[in-house]
């Protein structure tokens, strides 16, 4: 009982009977103070008239036991409609509210499904749809947290199981040791350590805990720096770098941060390009941001390739990535360094077989 009494409802009814009250002892109050100097003055008695004096005691009684009689009546009407008008306006109000309280605490018990219906108008449809937006976000964020949960334990299990028979086989002696045993050991170990690193990047990354040193940053001094790094990769495969890069074009990043991303896209693309293609480094300026973009005449990718590249553990071609050892999570650690530098990352592609443009763009100079 005590609980309904401080609910939104009795209160907002409480309170419209707050101000029916004030507005009733108002209108009782002007009535007794000025009402009856009205009623004497319209009815012309004048001062030490002995048979006016009688009629306006009369009438006076009169009159007061009339608008008693009025006050009264109103006031019972005046109630009454404010009670039904209370219950109406109240519970349109208290409605929507509850409606929330009651998703509120399904979402604060794991159930982020939950809903509530955004018919409302002003306030209260705003805070509905407000409502249902971060309902969604939350379901969004736990769908992702369940799929990295089950995504590394996908990625742990192959190279742990490896290590596992391997090793029972040694005990065994089933195995023989050799330089090919401890040489594939520890390329099982290498990945599993590769992984973990990349893991404690990307929340590093993500929880903008790593040190950046942001610092004006020579667009095409970038560009040469990645270019040399994997010019001896490429050319065991043909492929032709090459930089497209304006003079003087300058961005604010920490510049090996950046390398990273912009190394990230082009191993992507030596990866997947034929043998013999050519891939370019590319920088132009956007309004008052630098775009530097990796475009490669590989695989490319469809729409739905192209809104998911970028999540955690996801993978163009499953079974290629894992072969040529991809954690599938350095493009969503390019995203959170680009973030994390104020800048945002992207991707474009006409399509499957068309190639495809990882980008990267950061706050001008």
């Amino acid at each position: 009982m005590n609980r309904r009494l401080r609910s939104l409802r009795a209160r907002l009814l409480l309170a419209n009977f707050v101000v029916v009250g004030a507005a009733l002892g108002t209108v009782v109050v002007a009535t007794s103070l000025v009402g009856p100097g009205y009623f004497a003055q319209a009815m012309g008695h004048k001062p030490g008239d002995p048979m006016g004096a009688v009629m306006d005691m009369a009438t006076r009684l009169a009159f007061d036991d009339a608008v008693r009689n009025a006050l009264l009546a109103a006031g019972v009407i005046a109630v009454a409609a404010s009670l039904v008008v209370s219950f109406a306006v109240s519970g349109a109000i208290a409605r929507p509210v509850t409606r929330l309280v009651r998703a509120a605490r399904r979402i604060a018990q794991g159930h982020y499904t939950e809903r509530v219906p955004e018919g409302g108008t002003g306030e209260i449809g705003e805070l509905a749809a407000t409502f249902n937006a971060m309902s969604g976000s939350l379901e969004a964020t736990e769908a992702r947290r369940v799929q990295l949960v089950g995504d590394v334990a996908h990625e742990l299990r192959t190279p742990l199981s490896t290590l596992d028979g391997y090793l029972e086989g040694l005990q065994d002696g089933v195995v023989t040791p050799g330089d090919e045993t401890w040489r594939l050991l520890r390329t099982e170990t290498a990945r599993l350590t590769r992984l973990v690193d990349d893991l404690q990047e990307l929340w590093r990354a993500e929880a903008r805990q790593l040190p950046l040193k942001i610092e004006t940053v020579e667009a095409s001094a970038v560009a040469g720096e990645v270019l040399e790094r994997f010019a001896q990769q490429a050319a065991t495969r043909r492929i032709a770098l090459e930089a497209n890069v304006p003079p003087g074009l300058t961005l604010r990043a920490d510049r090996d941060r950046l390398v990273q991303i912009l190394g990230n896209y082009l191993a992507n693309a030596i990866r997947y390009s034929p043998d013999g293609a050519a891939v370019d480094v590319r920088a132009r300026r956007v309004g008052n941001a630098v775009e530097m973009a990796v475009v490669d005449r590989g695989a490319g990718l469809s729409r739905e390739q192209q809104d998911r590249v970028f999540e955690r553990f996801y993978r163009v071609d499953p079974s290629r990535s894992r072969a040529l050892g991809g954690s599938g999570i350095g493009l969503a650690i390019a995203r959170a360094l680009a973030s994390a530098m104020d800048g945002s990352v992207g991707v474009e592609s006409s399509g499957p077989g068309k190639g495809s443009s990882f980008s990267v763009t950061l706050p001008g100079a």
